[in-house]
């Protein structure tokens, strides 16, 4: 079993920045695909953002890239989500997601198997 915990989310000003962090625990994540994912009043889950395993490769959603950037230090078992120039539809809960041992980039919130609780970002305008 994994655990993951995601801080780091608030209240922030539209063109501000905030980076949000997802600690897991219970097993070592090294091997793990690495996904954010947000979910907005009324709207469905959508994909954010992953990492591969190995950190050598990255994919996001086409309405934030360029302003997120997804990273980890596998070493403190931890994933980050640095986000700037935040919009207010950046508002929204903010979840990490992990999946074992694959090489490719999984985009869909059904091919994740472990999931945080989530962390609010509310960005105003």
């Amino acid at each position: 079993q994994v655990q993951l915990v995601e801080s780091g989310g608030g209240l922030v000003q539209a063109g501000g920045s905030l980076r949000l962090s997802c600690a897991a625990s219970g097993r070592t994540i090294s091997n793990y695909l690495m996904g954010w994912f947000r979910q907005a009043p009324g709207k469905e889950r959508e994909f954010v953002a992953a990492i591969t395993w190995s950190g050598k490769m990255t994919s996001y959603a086409d309405s934030v890239k360029g302003r997120f950037t997804i990273s980890r230090d596998n070493a403190k078992n931890t994933v980050y989500l640095q986000m700037i120039s935040l919009k207010p539809e950046d508002t929204a809960v903010y979840y990490c997601a992990a999946d074992l041992g694959t090489y490719s980039i999984f985009r869909m919130a059904y091919q994740y198997e472990y999931w945080g609780q989530g962390t609010q970002v509310t960005v105003s305008s």
